[in-house]
């Protein structure tokens, strides 16, 4: 699948990344992380960000031996096993459609700040519709698109850190600068140890969405070198950039009247008297969920064709085409369900979104396992190098930190029942897989059974066509020679 003419390059791979990351959630998301953990946000945002650092490296690492394999759930399969790449194969993408879903739901609701009383389910399925369709141009020309949405989202925090900077330091003559701000009268760790570990959780979801790094491993130019370009491009601009937010942020409004109602860049804008902040980030909101719609579906494409690959999914859902068409319509249509099955079970679903965020965080964990697994096999990946600093260390103390965070769900309002729905859902693939290999086992004892039942008979058949064959000839040579006998 190596297309070096039209391949993606580290650009346009570091764009789609961002576009995957960076979406409505980022917006609104992080108003609950700031609220829970106060100005210790920015440990959690440094913490998180080295996280990230040390999971895209790992992966950088696996990819690069293995550009044309598959995804993250090919390497779960050669390093710990069919079973695993099978469930975190499709762990990851149930999880990702829940994620997707309310994302097309988010959008409507957006607009409707525009234009009152629009049907949300119907501009939800035009939206999943769209999106489903424009990924089946390739590539070549959504990564394009993409970028020019990323660029937005880019654009609008960027702004807002340049506005922040000025209002803090005053250089708008007539203006008095803000200074420390609101960061003078709250204590650091208003939640304590408690509260950075449950902002952990929504921070690392923030981060979400780099994956698709390795996802789009097999449309690059040259992998070798550009996966490794593309994900130190990555975690530059979201470290940089978050830690940026973050710290422009907290002068500017107190972290306990944030709430996951309203940006935290309108509210700290509106409190300055900038009104009309409200209108154009709405108009940000939405590009960024379209731009993680796209990305998101780019992905599960992919992932739906690696699954087909190692035989975990469906033949007919078997793409050999550079675009993976049935692959994209088929997520489209889960999307389409997730979407309606919202619809009628509004709460039920609310859980179900929250299982989305346990399935990237399950999958980040896998990865560092194989990652452990890989180097102690193989070394460093061939024609590549090195590239993950303090190994063994670094990455039994990122798989490690995975898990406490998994640990700290329960401490944030409402994850409990995704931790709970997540566990279940994990369960279920693995019993289908178990379903899976006991039933091709079956079908392969009865072929070997068949197998040499048929020898046994084809070797009856040979021994007594041999006998029947012998007594015929003494039976013609017998009389023969009677007959000889009576002639004399």
């Amino acid at each position: 699948m190596e297309n070096k003419d039209r391949g993606m390059s580290a650009g346009h791979l570091t764009m789609m990344a961002l576009g995957s990351v960076i979406g409505g959630s980022f917006f609104l998301g992080t108003s609950v992380a700031m609220n829970a953990a106060g100005p210790s946000i920015l440990l959690s945002f440094i913490f998180a960000g080295i996280l990230v650092y040390f999971i895209l490296f790992a992966l950088s690492e696996m990819t690069v031996a293995n550009p044309y394999g598959g995804s993250f759930s090919t390497f779960a399969a050669e390093e710990l096993g069919e079973g695993t790449g099978f469930v975190v194969g499709w762990v990851y993408w149930t999880g990702t459609i829940f994620s997707m879903s309310s994302e097309a739901t988010a959008i409507p609701i957006l607009l409707g700040q525009w234009i009152p009383n629009l049907p949300i389910g119907l501009i939800g399925t035009f939206l999943i519709v769209g999106v489903t369709l424009l990924n089946l141009l390739g590539s070549h020309w959504l990564s394009r698109l993409e970028s020019g949405l990323s660029s937005i989202k880019l654009i609008a925090i960027v702004f807002f850190i340049i506005l922040g900077i000025v209002l803090i330091v005053g250089i708008i003559p007539g203006t008095r600068p803000i200074g420390a701000g609101e960061l003078v009268h709250e204590p650091l760790m208003p939640g304590g140890l408690k509260g950075i570990a449950g902002s952990m959780l929504i921070v690392m979801f923030a981060y979400a969405g780099f994956e698709i790094i390795g996802l789009a491993a097999s449309e690059v130019k040259n992998p070798q070198k550009t996966i490794p370009k593309a994900i130190a491009y990555t975690v530059l601009s979201l470290v940089g950039l978050y830690i940026l937010y973050a710290a422009v942020l907290l002068p500017l409004v107190p972290t306990a009247a944030l709430s996951d109602n309203m940006s935290p860049m309108v509210m700290s804008l509106n409190r300055r008297g900038i009104l009309w902040a409200g209108t154009a980030l709405n108009g940000v909101l939405i590009s960024a969920s379209l731009s993680a719609m796209l990305a998101a579906v780019f992905g599960l494409g992919r992932m739906i064709r690696s699954l087909s690959d190692e035989r975990h999914a469906p033949k007919w859902l078997r793409d050999k085409t550079e675009v993976p068409y049935r692959g994209i319509l088929f997520s489209g249509m889960a999307m389409l369900l997730g979407l309606g099955f919202g619809h009628l079970f509004p709460r039920v679903y609310l859980v179900l979104i929250t299982s989305g965020g346990f399935a990237l965080l399950f999958t980040y964990a896998v990865i560092m396992a194989c990652h452990i697994r890989f180097r102690t096999k193989k070394g460093c990946p061939p024609h590549g190098k090195c590239q993950m600093p303090g190994f063994p260390y670094t990455s039994w103390f990122a798989l490690i930190s995975m898990i406490l965070v998994f640990i700290s769900m329960p401490f944030i309002p409402g994850q409990s029942a995704g931790l709970v729905t997540g566990i279940v859902m994990v369960i279920i693939y693995s019993l289908i897989y178990l379903g899976m290999r006991i039933f091709r086992t079956q079908i392969s004892e009865k072929s070997v059974l068949k197998k040499r039942g048929l020898a046994i008979d084809r070797h009856y058949q040979r021994n007594f066509s041999t006998e029947f064959s012998e007594e015929l000839a003494t039976e013609i040579h017998g009389k023969s020679k009677c007959d000889h006998e009576k002639e004399r």
